[in-house]
């Protein structure tokens, strides 16, 4: 079981076809090959999920607590509407572990919608606009709060 899941949203698996000059043009897969080397640079065991499905995601989270992981979270579009997800992230946080929301891109650098993030207020931390690293330095947060 993994100590730690990496959730990413809606048109996350369109990597690499979907806008690359916004989101690179590396696809999902190699995020994942990315994300599990970081994993293992840091000591932690990871899980690469994607879903396009908001009730997937938030079955995801909820596993999360039941399971005590830790938690990288790419919500993409549900960053700014999903209230039924901002609820299942701040169970996460109550349950006492770490929940760090990423972004490839910086929301706040984009168009005005994207500005407000639903799951900001409770997530751990933020980390946006570094394309795949935004990934490596939540991992990086998560290992430093673990002490590793």
């Amino acid at each position: 079981m993994a100590d730690v899941l990496v959730l990413n949203g809606p048109n996350l698996a369109r990597l690499g076809s979907r806008e690359p000059d916004v989101y690179g043009a590396a696809d999902h897969d190699a995020l994942v090959a990315a994300v599990a080397g970081w994993g293992r640079t840091y000591r932690l065991s990871v899980e690469v999920r994607q879903s396009d499905d908001e009730s997937e995601l938030i079955g995801w989270l909820h596993e999360a607590v039941d399971t005590g992981c830790d938690v990288v979270l790419n919500p993409a579009a549900f960053t700014h509407y999903s209230y039924a997800l901002r609820d299942a992230a701040r169970l996460v946080t109550a349950a006492g572990r770490t929940l760090v929301e990423v972004h490839l891109s910086n929301p706040a650098a984009r168009e005005e919608f994207r500005h407000t993030s639903v799951i900001a207020g409770v997530a751990t931390g933020t980390v946006a606009g570094f394309g795949f690293d935004s990934y490596r330095l939540a991992l990086d947060a998560i290992a430093g709060r673990r002490g590793e």
